[in-house]
């Protein structure tokens, strides 16, 4: 025990269990070969304010998933978003020039941003294109639209895909003809294997430009997929509702081998025999 707790009288009780909980986070505390370095452990696990807050351990284990569902929920905090209202607000005592002015500063903030991104600089290459973002005035729809679309690329090599699907949507909002966005939301469907809204832009990409080649092997490529993953659905719902036959009948001592189902040739309805 520690020289402070031999001496209780003389601490309060707040030294006190600030003393023991030390000591409990030290023994309980990782090797550092685990490859996190100081800040790493700094932001996982602080929260508020030290001072005001009791320490606390947590000693938890979490598998591999666990682990990829956390990461994937730190990819889903907007910490990027712009407040298109606030924007508007500020806009609006804005005179020509000034709006200009800004429209310039954001281009240059692009041009900041794409070599950011030459260099695999991705981060900081996102903060950029947010700059520009904030500054660029509301009007200019092609321009926003650009930004929005080189940030989604950005997400896209940090694999945070849910965020660049949502700026590639604020793209093709601003300019419903944006081939470019339409084709990296698809990228971004079919790596999280949604399929078929992965197909819907493909389709669209075609329909303003029918040359497409990437759009055109999509075409081919996806509609296999989609099959075998309905009939893997539809496979694994049947397993459910027979094992729930199974469980219902099992009383009576029935199961679903004792019902047999035939299509009519005619009708192409079915119906359910009875076997004992």
């Amino acid at each position: 025990m520690s020289d402070r707790l031999k001496s209780t009288n003389s601490v309060s009780n707040e030294e006190v269990i600030q003393d023991l909980t030390k000591n409990l986070e030290f023994s309980l505390r990782p090797d550092n070969d685990d490859g996190l370095n100081s800040s790493d452990h700094v932001e996982s696990c602080a929260s508020g304010d030290s001072s005001k807050a009791s320490p606390s351990v947590d000693i938890s284990f979490k598998d591999d998933d666990e682990v990829k569902n956390e990461q994937s929920d730190k990819d889903d905090s907007d910490t990027d978003s712009i407040d298109e209202l606030s924007l508007k607000d500020a806009e609006v005592d804005l005179t020509d020039d000034q709006k200009s002015e800004r429209r310039s500063i954001a281009e240059t903030l692009k041009t900041m941003g794409n070599l950011a991104f030459k260099n695999e600089e991705y981060e900081r290459s996102i903060d950029k294109y947010t700059e520009a973002l904030k500054i660029c005035p509301l009007q200019f729809n092609e321009q926003r639209a650009v930004l929005y679309c080189n940030r989604s690329a950005a997400k896209l090599k940090l694999e945070r895909y849910k965020h660049a699907i949502k700026d590639c949507t604020k793209a093709v909002e601003l300019d419903d003809k944006y081939v470019k966005a339409y084709y990296r939301r698809a990228q971004c469907y079919e790596i999280t294997e949604k399929l078929d809204e992965s197909l819907e832009d493909y389709k669209q990409m075609l329909l303003i430009d029918p040359s497409h080649k990437e759009a055109q092997s999509a075409m081919v490529r996806l509609p296999p997929l989609i099959a075998e993953r309905n009939d893997k659905l539809k496979s694994e719902m049947l397993d459910k509702l027979k094992d729930l036959g199974n469980m219902i009948l099992k009383p009576f001592g029935l199961s679903t081998q004792n019902f047999q189902m035939e299509q009519d040739p005619e009708t192409k309805g079915y119906k359910i025999n009875f076997k004992q």
